[in-house]
Parts: C-alpha cells; sequence; structure tokens
C-alpha cells in the first residue's frame, strides 16, 4: 500500500492532473494506493501523522508519497512520528520547489514518477528540528493558533527578512497571479524588494556549538540552510550538502539599505559571499535570540513571531526515493 498526500489546487490545479498520471501508473502497475487529499494549512502534517503513527502489520516500510509545494513537503515531514519505517517519494507542483532544486530531483515529472513505482533507489536526507523557547501572540496570516514547541524543516530555516517576505508570499495577490501564467517562481523576488525597503533594524546574539558566539547591532536575516535554494531559487547556501549533517548558515546585518538591494542578484547566484555583512558559517546546532520578535519559518512556512529560537540537525534521519 502507498499512503499518498496530495495538494490538488498546487500549482492552480496543475497538481491535480498530475496526480490523475500516478495513479494511472499504480494502477498499470498492481500496486495499491490511497489518497488523502489536502484541503488547507495543517492538513498534510495530520495525514502524515495518523498514516505514520502505527507500524505496518507486515514490518514493510511505510510508503508515503507527497505531491504538492514545498509547503506540503514540510508538513509531511513534520508529522512523520517514526523516520525508521518511512520511505518518502516528493513529487514538486509548487511555485518555487526550493527542496527539488536543492536535492537535484528530476525536473521530468514522468521520470519521477518512474522511480516512486519502482521505489527502489533511495538516499537518505537531513533533517533540522526548530524549538521555539518563546511563542507570541503574533500569528501568521493563515494560523488561528499556534502548534506545538517544535517544528522540521527539509530546506532551510530562518528568522527576520526571509521570514517576512515568506510571511507575505503565503497570501500574496502577486503570488497567485505569477503562478497564473507560470512564473511564480518570481513572487519571492518581488516581495523581496518591498520587505527590504520596510525592514527594522534590530540586534542580534547567535550561541553555536555551545562554544562560538555572535552578535549584530543590527541584522537583516539569519538562515540555516540544509540545501543551497530558498525564496524560489536564491542559492543562499552555495556548497550545502543535504546529507552532511550540518547546516550552513547565512547571517546578513550591518549594511546600508542599497548595499542590500546590491546584494541580492549576487546572492540569487550564490556569489554574496565576499561583501560585507554576509557571513557564513557550518553548524549542527545553533540558538538564536533577537532584541525583538521576528517571523520564523521553516521551509517557507510561517507560524508565528519569536525572539528566541534554538536549531538542530538531525543527520540522514530521511529516506527519499530518488
Amino acid at each position: 500500500m502507498v499512503e499518498c498526500i496530495v495538494n490538488p489546487s498546487s500549482r492552480s490545479g496543475r497538481g491535480a492532473q498530475i496526480w490523475h498520471d500516478l495513479k494511472t501508473r499504480f494502477r498499470m502497475a498492481g500496486i495499491e494506493y490511497r489518497e488523502h487529499l489536502t484541503d488547507g494549512p495543517g492538513a498534510a502534517l495530520r495525514f502524515s501523522r495518523e498514516i505514520t503513527s502505527a507500524a505496518p502489520a507486515d514490518g514493510e516500510d511505510i510508503r508515503l508519497v507527497v505531491l504538492g509545494g514545498d509547503g506540503t513537503l514540510n508538513e509531511a515531514v513534520s508529522g512523520i512520528a517514526d523516520f525508521h519505517n518511512v520511505l518518502l517519494g516528493y513529487i514538486p507542483t509548487g511555485s518555487a520547489n526550493d527542496f527539488a532544486r536543492g536535492a537535484q530531483l528530476p525536473t521530468d515529472y514522468n521520470k519521477l514518477i518512474d522511480r516512486i513505482v519502482t521505489g527502489k533507489q533511495t538516499c537518505r536526507i537531513d533533517v533540522g528540528e526548530l524549538t521555539y523557547h518563546n511563542k507570541t501572540r503574533t500569528l501568521s496570516r493563515l494560523h488561528d493558533e499556534p502548534s506545538g514547541d517544535t517544528r522540521r524543516f527539509v530546506i532551510s530555516a530562518g528568522i527576520g527578512f526571509d521570514a517576512a517576505v515568506c510571511e507575505e508570499a503565503l497570501s500574496s495577490n502577486t503570488k497567485s497571479f505569477l503562478n497564473r501564467i507560470g512564473l511564480g517562481k518570481l513572487t519571492y523576488g518581488a516581495i523581496a524588494i518591498r520587505q527590504l525597503l520596510r525592514a527594522d533594524k534590530i540586534g542580534i546574539h547567535i550561541s553555536m556549538d555551545q562554544a562560538r558566539e555572535m552578535k549584530l547591532d543590527h541584522f537583516l536575516f539569519a538562515a540555516l540552510m540544509i540545501l543551497p535554494y530558498e525564496g524560489g531559487g536564491f542559492k543562499f547556501a552555495p556548497d550545502a550538502d543535504g546529507s552532511d549533517g550540518v547546516f550552513n548558515l547565512c547571517l546578513v546585518g550591518d549594511m546600508t539599505k542599497p548595499a542590500m538591494f546590491r546584494a541580492l542578484l549576487p546572492a540569487y547566484f550564490g556569489k554574496h559571499y565576499g561583501i560585507h555583512g554576509i557571513y557564513t558559517y557550518k553548524t549542527d546546532n545553533i540558538r538564536i535570540k533577537t532584541e525583538l520578535p521576528m517571523w520564523v519559518h521553516t521551509d517557507g512556512e510561517v507560524m508565528m513571531k519569536s525572539d528566541d529560537i534554538s536549531l538542530t540537525c538531525l543527520k540522514q534521519v530521511l529516506r527519499l526515493m530518488v
């Protein structure tokens, strides 16, 4: 049995057509499947938790297939009860698809479907775990109440500017319009320019590996990257390796707004390191405190603002069909 979590509305309805093609292939191969269609935020997490909470009676792996965008994948991974007996397949149908880009998944959907139907080739990838040490009442516009104290991620997590861009993109008319004309990946760049113009100057204190510390009087954002890309293709961590057990920290601060704008294009191509005010480190655990609560994201999903978070890298715990 293959359990399938599907966001049929992803990519302005294109996800439904790809799901039809996958179902057809399952039937041709004589593979039993069960569909779980998402209907809003939290649905994929709930389905994943229900599916993975009980081990199969035959002792075989739980084959879990996710069809949707980075947000659907994030919820599904966050809901996995036990990584040891889960084999994950993923077909990206979102507007950003940063996970697929960073994990170098085939861009041809038919090749992905072939691999999922076969289910034999696997690799192991890292999963990040973010803990909120202070949960504020300032929630994302798509959430009515806060979730638990922890959240997982497989692409990146961040606090500050990049999370603010994600929060605006969640219900942006710009995103809806660009998706309709096939240019959805430009959403984050357009919103980023608006967010830069109104970015606040906030101080940050970072502790890494229980030893290294860093402070900035004014920071723009801190992103912990598992894979190279976030925000629809910005290459914030050009040498990130999704299975090395460490985050690549991209920290930006103490820059003028004109300098920030000048750094946008180099950042898209991964050429931003060396610019004054942009720092990078590798670490498997980190704690971040900010002077004021800031938006926080995990794989582009924003729950709330916080001024105190910690992040830990869980090395190679997720098995992925590739």
